[in-house]
């Protein structure tokens, strides 16, 4: 074949340093934007983006030549960098939560992201992420997983 072809769908979630309340409302917007700007710069496509005051959701098509730890490098590094550009304190969590799924779960992956201010009206993150975990296989090791 004289072509590589590749669809990486990466469901991804983090949360602020010590989930502290900093993503406000009046900012939540512009954020996924640049985080959306982001990812178009490491050659992926952010499909989605979504969460509360204290975590995010991505759902990305990652590139062919790029690593998940890069992308997330980036993302953070950068969207923290622009949040203090705008005389915001803002600090994420060091490590995160990746996924792979498949073409059959993008539409329900977009529904839980539309969905998560009300979602987690009844769910707190640490809970989400271990539903997350047993979903999808991951055994987590709660010593290492929450700063």
């Amino acid at each position: 074949m004289a072509t590589t072809l590749t669809k990486l769908l990466i469901h991804i979630t983090f949360s602020t340093k010590s989930r502290r309340p900093m993503i406000v409302p009046e900012i939540e917007s512009d954020l996924y934007a640049y985080v959306g700007g982001i990812c178009r710069k490491k050659s992926s496509v952010l499909l989605a983006m979504g969460g509360t005051s204290d975590h995010v959701h991505l759902f990305v098509n990652l590139a062919k030549t790029v690593a998940v730890a890069e992308l997330l490098l980036e993302v953070k590094r950068e969207s923290s960098r622009w949040m203090h550009r705008k005389d915001r304190r803002f600090d994420w969590q060091d490590g995160y939560f990746a996924f792979t799924l498949g073409e059959s779960g993008s539409k329900a992956l977009h529904r839980y992201i539309a969905s998560q201010k009300k979602h987690h009206a009844k769910i707190d993150f640490k809970d989400a992420v271990r539903a997350l975990c047993r979903k999808y296989g991951v055994d987590l090791d709660e010593r290492y997983a929450w700063d």
